[in-house]
């Protein structure tokens, strides 16, 4: 082995005492578990600080061979200790993470902010051992169990194994369009979180924000066939429905980051000042309410709109892949009306796909336009002005005068907020 230098020395020394520091800062949380007598865990404070030091040691050496012989040794005890370990429930926790942390001291050698990062994490895992326990054995419930696994396989194996090249031109990308789905089931999944965490007019206000990822319309038109039936809800039921406007706003940019993100620097300011207003709006509305209507519709059937759960479903997986399929058909519609006519293909195209679905006509002007070609603003703001009067209308036919009279004008400000800072 050749001398090592005063420089490399330090460096060596700095790297020993953080891999130290690391074991010891793991090993307290163990000794804390470890328990008394015979039948106390094998390892604790000590052992999980030795053992990080030996494997940023081996590591040091250069010695591959040496580095695994290490690992080998420390798999070979743990699984003596789980073999001799004559308790109850004997887990093995403290074999796997007494492992994790001797390859943790050999990653101080290689990348010291990762292994600090990996040591912290680790700990804060095993010391919410109590916490996640009761998390999934009492608060999840079965239904969003699967829901969780569904989408976590969408995400870690279909995703990955999707060809990511177009089909036709600019459309039809499987990769994209199960990114997009990806992305639909996850939003939907954190709101149905929210809306276990809170109550009554709260969960009114996320219900709506949740369904407004699936179709804004439809909420807004759920929402003003209950107020129909209750004209006391009609404010709290307009304020839900504006809220799901956040969500189309929310879910434009999801669109064009999932489809073409150069599109984002064109359309966050809009978004995000759109999305302020309809909030500001929308929360005065449920807030100013009439006292009981939240508490009467906390648990009541409407309130979990068309999003993402009815009962304990995290996501409504049907209506997301309806969702993904349309915009996918819009955007080959929009593309041969861009090939036949051009920029009036696309514009005409964008007014009938607007009626129908805003992201859908975003998605497909997003695909077949760059933000910097000249006219194609214009298209977007075409699309949020007619889908804005949609809406409009759709809240009259179905929620009558009343439920009109509170929606309407927050929903056309922050539209037409929208198409001026689009139009700048």
């Amino acid at each position: 082995m050749p001398p090592i230098h005063p420089p490399e020395l330090a460096s060596a020394a700095a790297t020993l005492a953080a891999a130290l520091g690391c074991g010891l800062l793991i090993g307290v949380e163990r000794e804390r578990s470890k328990g008394d007598g015979p039948a106390r865990a094998f390892a604790g404070l000590r052992t999980f600080a030795l053992v990080c030091v030996s494997g940023a040691a081996a590591a040091l050496l250069q010695h591959m061979g040496l580095v695994l012989i290490g690992a080998a040794f420390v798999a070979a005890l743990g699984v003596v200790a789980y073999a001799r370990d004559r308790s109850e429930d004997p887990g093995a926790t403290t074999e796997v993470a007494l492992l994790l942390t001797y390859l943790i001291g050999v990653v101080c050698v290689w990348q010291l902010p990762l292994a600090a990062a990996m040591a912290a994490a680790l700990t804060a895992l095993l010391a919410a051992r109590e916490r996640l326990h009761r998390f999934v054995n009492e608060w999840l419930r079965p239904a969003e169990i699967r829901d969780g696994i569904l989408l976590a396989a969408l995400v870690l194996v279909a995703l990955p194994l999707m060809p990511n090249r177009p089909l036709w031109g600019p459309v039809l990308n499987p990769a994209t369009i199960t990114q997009l789905l990806a992305l639909l089931l996850a939003v939907q999944s954190l709101a149905h979180l929210c809306r276990r965490l809170l109550h009554a007019r709260q969960a009114v206000a996320f219900s709506a924000f949740a369904s407004g990822f699936v179709s804004s319309t439809a909420t807004i038109a759920t929402l003003g066939m209950s107020a129909r039936r209750n004209s006391s809800e009609a404010r709290l039921m307009a304020g839900g429905g504006l809220l799901s406007c956040v969500a189309t706003l929310l879910q434009m940019l999801l669109v064009a980051a999932a489809v073409r993100p150069a599109w984002l620097s064109t359309l966050w300011l809009p978004a995000l000042a759109g999305g302020c207003v309809a909030v500001v709006w929308g929360v005065w509305l449920v807030r100013g309410a009439p006292v009981g209507v939240g508490g009467a519709l906390g648990s009541s059937p409407h309130t979990e709109g068309l999003g993402a759960a009815q009962g304990d479903r995290m996501f409504s997986l049907r209506g997301a892949m309806a969702i993904a399929a349309l915009l996918a058909g819009i955007q080959v519609l929009v593309h041969a009306l861009d090939l036949w006519l051009g920029q009036a293909g696309v514009l005409a195209g964008t007014l009938l796909a607007s009626l129908v679905d805003l992201h859908s006509a975003l998605a497909a002007v997003f695909v077949s336009s760059e933000p910097p070609q000249a006219g194609v603003p214009w298209a977007l703001m075409l699309a949020l002005g007619v889908h804005a009067l949609s809406k409009s209308v759709t809240a009259a036919l179905s929620g009558g005068v009343r439920y009109a009279a509170w929606l309407v004008p927050g929903l056309l400000v922050h539209t037409g907020l929208c198409m001026a800072l689009l139009a700048v």
